[in-house]
């Protein structure tokens, strides 16, 4: 008869398998279900490398140009397509490369695991070439971090990484191996993480707030909603069109709420923030009750906080027990997941309308559209504007492209004006404001959602930030639509510096190269447009091909983005001009 002991030494034979730590990394990749990774190689990675090309039948890797891009296009393959993105480089330079990107997917809570090489176990600490504490860096911008320095520790914290990645409100973590730990071999079994131990990354909904949350809404005469990403993340989007409609609520998002409902809808009262619409702005200091689901107060969507919102009653639905009161005081706090809560709340919310309230929105944005926005998408003068060249993409693509902007005044201008009716559509860096953002973000995008059309709206600055991942473009021929709005200017400084700095334009205009030469060098099909009469059959020709394409649109150099709430100031004191 077989002895336990036997037994045990059966099951553990045929669950494990004696690997390096290089190729327990890619099998913990592959039990996570990835199958898509972002990087560049360099010596402390290697070994990792090594096992990759071994199994790059079950995993792409993409080598992005610059570490940083890599960062940015695992982002923009988790924004659209709700998975981890994953991102690798090298020890030092390489490890430090990839900070920015952390810190941007930190801010905007985009699930990412970032996987950096080391120098050996016996080094660490001696200056040795290319070691750096990217654990001590990283520590402010990741939401965990962890230095592995034995083989066998690689199966647990890779699977903790990944779960504390993806669950509650996600981030990006970041995992350093040294290089001793992936020579070494060990007894590899794999096992996802399914909780840690003083984590608790969704609270449980207390009923009594959200029976508290109710009872504030039924009994309100101006209730409004501002929603945030939180939506998204929590896949919420049902749950928050059927609060909107059942209760008649007009409803407001942040930049990164953008998409989660339709653009078209009626309830749509449109855009917060400092380059927000008019009628969501003023009106958070009219409304009786703000019901904040999924945002976290960001400064840009506030203005001032001693003025924001005082005469109204605030619920805060929020996954993150951190956000409550953190900027703005609740005074009913539903905390846990918003699919789970607006759930719960749907039941007792009352019927209602609110026409009288819907009449101020409307009355409002038609101020706001005799005096902005008629002139940003139906210009009468001779030169192009951001705004027009938005609303020919929205026409081209039937309202259906995921958009990806970076850091400016065409993101604003692309997400006052973009119309999106599929949630995953808006990708841009928001609590950073990450300028380079978006070209890497696109190709991450495009990738993770091969059946959308994917466009990157750039401005000429930050265009040249990451320009080199054209070649990410040209070497597996992704078929990303790139748009330069180029006003030869930063155009967001310089607003700034004529309105508050007496135009004084110190170090905003760009001297730029030919971009179409460069985008023909690396042999994507290259437009440029200058005039109206060409704007509209490009875009479509564009929008219909089935390769990359590079669009140069020159537009106004002085044109500035309005409404605008000036830095500081009051929602209440948001300017049309």
């Amino acid at each position: 008869m077989e002895t336990l002991k036997e037994k045990q030494k059966a099951q553990k034979s045929a669950t494990t398998i004696k690997v390096s730590g290089a190729e327990a990394i890619i099998h913990c990749l592959l039990a996570e279900g990835v199958d898509l990774l972002y990087g560049y190689p360099g010596g402390a990675i290697m070994p990792v490398y090594d096992e990759l090309y071994k199994f790059q039948d079950r995993l792409t890797h993409i080598l992005t140009r610059h570490e940083q891009g890599a960062t940015h296009a695992a982002q923009g393959y988790a924004r659209v397509s709700g998975k981890v993105g994953v991102a690798m480089a090298t020890s030092g330079p390489g490890a430090t490369n990839l900070v920015t990107g952390l810190a941007d997917a930190q801010i905007d809570s985009t699930p990412m695991v970032c996987i950096t090489g080391q120098v050996p176990r016996h080094l660490l600490g001696s200056d040795a070439f290319q070691e750096t504490d990217i654990i001590g860096i990283s520590t402010p911008v990741t939401k965990w971090n962890y230095q592995i320095t034995k083989a066998s520790e690689i199966p647990e914290i890779m699977a903790k990484a990944f779960y504390i990645a993806k669950s509650g409100r996600p981030g990006p973590v970041l995992v350093d191996i040294t290089k001793n730990a992936q020579f070494d071999e060990f007894e590899f079994a794999y096992e996802a993480c399914t909780g840690v131990r003083s984590y608790n990354p969704v609270p449980k909904p207390d009923m009594k707030s959200i029976e508290s949350a109710a009872e504030l809404i039924n009994t309100a005469k101006k209730p409004y909603i501002v929603w945030g990403q939180g939506v998204i993340l929590g896949e919420a989007e049902a749950q928050l069109k059927a609060l909107v409609e059942k209760a008649g609520i007009p409803a407001a998002w942040t930049i990164l709420g953008a998409s989660a409902l339709d653009t078209a809808h009626p309830l749509n009262v449109g855009m917060v923030g400092m380059h927000g619409n008019y009628g969501p702005n003023i009106l958070t200091n009219e409304c009786d009750v703000l019901i904040a689901i999924g945002m976290r107060f960001d400064d840009r969507v506030t203005g001032s906080l001693d003025t924001y919102a005082k005469q109204a009653k605030v619920i805060h639905f929020e996954i993150d027990r951190a956000e409550i009161d953190k900027n703005v005081k609740a005074d009913v706090a539903v905390l846990g997941d918003s699919k789970e809560t607006l759930g719960l709340l749907l039941p007792l919310i009352q019927d209602n309308k609110h026409e009288a309230w819907h009449d101020e929105f409307k009355k409002k944005y038609q101020i706001e559209f005799d005096q902005v926005i008629k002139n940003d998408i139906h210009p009468t003068k001779e030169g192009l504007t951001m705004g027009e060249v938005i609303e020919e993409i929205n026409l081209a693509s039937e309202n259906k492209a995921v958009i990806v902007t970076d850091v400016g005044q065409h993101q604003m201008i692309a997400c006052r004006y973009a119309k999106f009716n599929r949630s995953k559509s808006n990708i841009t860096s928001g609590g950073l404001g990450t300028m380079g953002f978006a070209l890497p973000a696109a190709i991450g995008a495009k990738m993770g959602a091969m059946d959308r059309e994917v466009v990157a709206i750039i401005g000429d600055g930050g265009y040249q930030m990451t320009i080199q991942e054209l070649g990410v473009i040209f070497q597996h021929n992704v078929p990303v639509k790139i748009v330069v709005l180029n006003n030869d200017h930063l155009g967001m400084v310089r607003q700034w510096q004529e309105l508050f700095f007496d135009k004084r334009y110190a170090s905003t205009v760009m001297v730029n190269p030919d971009f179409v030469k460069i985008a023909e060098g690396y042999h994507i099909e290259s437009k440029r447009v200058t005039e109206r009469k060409d704007l509209r059959a490009t875009v479509q020709e564009m929008m219909a091909s089935k390769k990359p394409y590079f669009l140069e649109v020159k537009v106004e150099k002085e044109d500035n983005v309005f409404p605008m709430i000036p830095s500081g100031a009051s929602v209440s004191d948001i300017r049309l001009k």
